[in-house]
């Protein structure tokens, strides 16, 4: 989904610099958009600050923030040990927090900018055996509520997406000891999403530039689903 989006905001006109744990995978993303590319790991406080100051360095400021870098445990609270629990908040948590701080920074004295946060439906409803990954979305819900009331007043707005089921390798692969075939993820469609169908990066994505474009100019502090429905349930 995170390439998704930097392919998407490269489209509607955005100078694009990717951050990710992953440099080649970013790298190929990157060359195929004209973007640039800031390799490190957002759960560390000084690779997040450096990362903005070098978009800044590149570019001059930062009008747009997206926080798309995420992992998933798929456990119950017993089969949940320290370092998973850690790890959630680390990546989905710390990352968001840390990288939406760094930009505000640069956003407040321009008084413009946009941030939008990946939360999930599981961050507004709980899921069975996803214990630590449902806390940490439910946090970024929450953070960006905070920071869209802290700083309404700065002309910086703060939103979020909440994705249902999308075609990823994290859903296929993500803490699975098998990655899931797609006749299995065909029936996990069919189960569980109203339309019975998985939604495309791509769709996601769209609703990420809409959120970021001038479009969505009256929007803080929204957490918007694109899950076919499976929250109206």
């Amino acid at each position: 989904m995170g390439a998704a989006c930097a392919r998407a905001l490269a489209t509607a006109g955005a100078r694009v610099v990717i951050v990710d744990l992953d440099g080649a995978g970013a790298a190929d993303v990157a060359a195929r958009i004209g973007a640039t590319v800031v390799a490190g790991d957002v759960g560390d406080v000084a690779f997040c600050d450096g990362a903005v100051a070098e978009a800044v360095s590149r570019h001059g400021h930062v009008d747009i923030l997206v926080n798309a870098a995420g992992t998933i445990v798929r456990a119950d609270a017993l089969a949940t040990s320290e370092a998973d629990w850690h790890r959630q908040f680390r990546v989905n948590v710390d990352g968001t927090f840390f990288m939406s701080r760094a930009a505000v920074r640069d956003m407040r004295p321009r008084r413009a900018g946009v941030i939008v946060n990946f939360g999930s439906i599981w961050g507004g409803v709980g899921g069975t055996g996803h214990t630590a990954y449902c806390a940490a979305k439910g946090a970024v819900h929450q953070l960006t509520r905070a920071m869209a009331l802290d700083h309404a007043r700065d002309g910086i707005r703060v939103n979020a997406i909440a994705p249902g089921e999308v075609d990823t390798p994290m859903l296929r692969r993500g803490g699975r000891a098998v990655p899931l075939t797609d006749a299995e993820l065909s029936e996990l469609a069919d189960r569980s999403i109203p339309t019975g169908r998985l939604a495309q990066p791509e769709e996601i994505a769209a609703v990420v530039v809409f959120l970021a474009s001038d479009a969505a100019s009256y929007m803080t502090g929204a957490i918007v689903p694109v899950d076919a429905g499976y929250t109206a349930r």
